[in-house]
């Protein structure tokens, strides 16, 4: 498959491009800037372009050929840089509401390319008809528990707004949200999938590592089960 990834020097977009290229897919890297990224890369089957993900005109340029454009988009770069990308995504919530419109628009001119969009676990239902950002209390001792200020609420009604916006969408979208407590670790290739409540161990925890969501993600990209729908993960 021909698979594009935003967002592919980040922490979930970069182990996405590395657990495709593994299973001998073509990758299309994007980024905000991607030139250190392309100079470095030693890797055949993948090439390096940089993308604004609020530019639908670019978006739509880069779509022939892609069977599938995965969104691992963040204001800054959290693999870098966890404390910038945490105030940017403060002080602009609404850009992945805005970054999920763009998305939309560019795909309105290719809509046989399907979208996947990586969200996050705040829209998750916490009991039924309640989502983890509409419950404050709940919400701060989730943020408490991952390490995130609680100012990052705002963030995670930004990433709710934006599944708001896919689903008012007839393109063949996939929004994927990941485990409350997300973070590098090992690749096992064991989990369990769910899709509107989050997914929790024996002991209560909502939890997967970053490698484990690549796979998860690579795993829609070849055989969609989840078009139109959201979907999670955890162990």
């Amino acid at each position: 498959m021909r698979i594009g990834v935003i967002g592919a020097t980040g922490t979930i977009g970069s182990r996405v491009v590395t657990e495709a290229l593994e299973r001998g897919h073509h990758i299309s890297a994007f980024g905000r800037d991607t030139t250190e990224a392309a100079a470095g890369e030693t890797r055949e089957n993948i090439t390096w372009a940089s993308l604004d993900v609020l530019d639908p005109a670019g978006i739509a340029a880069v779509l022939p050929g892609l069977d599938v454009l995965i969104s691992a988009f963040q204001p800054g770069n959290a693999a870098r840089d966890l404390a910038d990308t945490v105030r940017r995504s403060v002080a602009d919530a609404g850009v992945y509401a805005a970054a999920a419109r763009a998305l939309l628009k560019a795909l309105e001119s290719h809509p046989r390319t399907r979208l996947i969009v990586v969200g996050g676990a705040g829209s998750l239902e916490i009991e039924p008809g309640l989502v983890l950002a509409d419950a404050e209390d709940r919400l701060h001792e989730t943020l408490d528990s991952v390490g995130l200020p609680r100012a990052y609420a705002a963030a995670v009604r930004g990433h709710r707004d934006a599944l708001d916006v896919l689903r008012t969408s007839n393109r063949r979208w996939t929004y994927f949200s990941p485990a409350e407590d997300i973070a590098p670790g090992e690749r096992t290739g064991r989990f369990r999938l769910g899709e509107d409540q989050p997914v929790r161990d024996a002991e209560g925890r909502s939890r997967v590592s970053a490698e484990d969501a690549a796979v998860a993600l690579v795993d829609e990209a070849e055989l969609p089960r989840h078009v139109q729908r959201r979907f999670t993960i955890g162990y």
